[in-house]
């Protein structure tokens, strides 16, 4: 029922009853104040419900209903672009880690071959046992440096520590109770021979030796230095 159809019933109803009233003071005696002008007014103002024809009732009530549905509908497309919204907001959020994480992995792994190739190229120019000239005997210094020019330089502090501990740069230190021998304390000593036949008295066939063994069994020397600190031995 729309507004205007409450209104007039309602009016209608009050109309009504004053008339009702009137009726029942007259059949009982009395004669109720009543203002002829007010009455008659009120009257005039009065729409009555049934003088609103059922075709326009049923337009009312359609408008009514249609802005309801209008109104559910334009709620549900501001949901539902809202939902849009934060779902391509997520995804945008997930593609930008992504594309991030890739990025930083490229760049790692470049880092890695650039380091590779760096050290693939210094350990290309160690120089080999062989091609140091064979000496009665050899000074601390002179053993340092051709370890210098064997063992990759990025290595070499790492190697160095180790024969400090083990040998103090002494070729021929010998182990009495082992046996171990050598600038790395090779056990047996004689396990050098893959080296050079001159393990017992070339430091560089010790050395060349050494780098191979470390390389091989700690991945390099600092991987052999690093489980030294830890057992102190390796």
């Amino acid at each position: 029922m729309s507004r205007i159809s409450v209104r007039g019933f309602a009016v209608a109803s009050a109309t009504a009853v004053t008339t009702v009233g009137a009726v029942v003071g007259v059949a009982a005696g009395s004669t109720p104040a009543v203002d002829d002008n007010n009455f008659e007014a009120t009257a005039a103002d009065t729409t009555l419900l049934a003088d609103i024809p059922a075709g326009q009732q049923a337009q009312v009530q359609t408008a009514s209903l249609t802005q309801q549905a209008d109104a559910q509908a334009s709620a549900a497309d501001a949901t539902a672009k809202k939902s849009a919204e934060e779902s391509a907001r997520i995804q945008a959020a997930k593609d930008a880690k992504t594309k991030k994480q890739a990025a930083e992995d490229q760049l790692a792994k470049e880092r890695q071959e650039k380091k590779d190739k760096a050290e693939r190229a210094s350990r290309s120019e160690v120089r080999s046992a062989s091609s140091f000239a064979t000496q009665s005997s050899y000074t601390v210094a002179e053993i340092q440096a051709m370890a210098r020019q064997i063992v990759p330089a990025d290595q070499f502090q790492c190697f160095s520590n180790i024969v400090d501990h083990e040998s103090t740069w002494n070729y021929r230190a010998t182990n009495s109770t082992s046996g171990a021998y050598g600038l790395v304390q090779a056990y047996p000593g004689s396990k050098m021979a893959s080296a050079g036949a001159d393990w017992q008295t070339n430091p560089a066939t010790q050395i060349k030796w050494g780098l191979s063994y470390m390389n091989g069994r700690y991945g390099s020397p600092c991987g052999a230095w690093s489980f030294w600190l830890e057992h102190q031995s390796y």
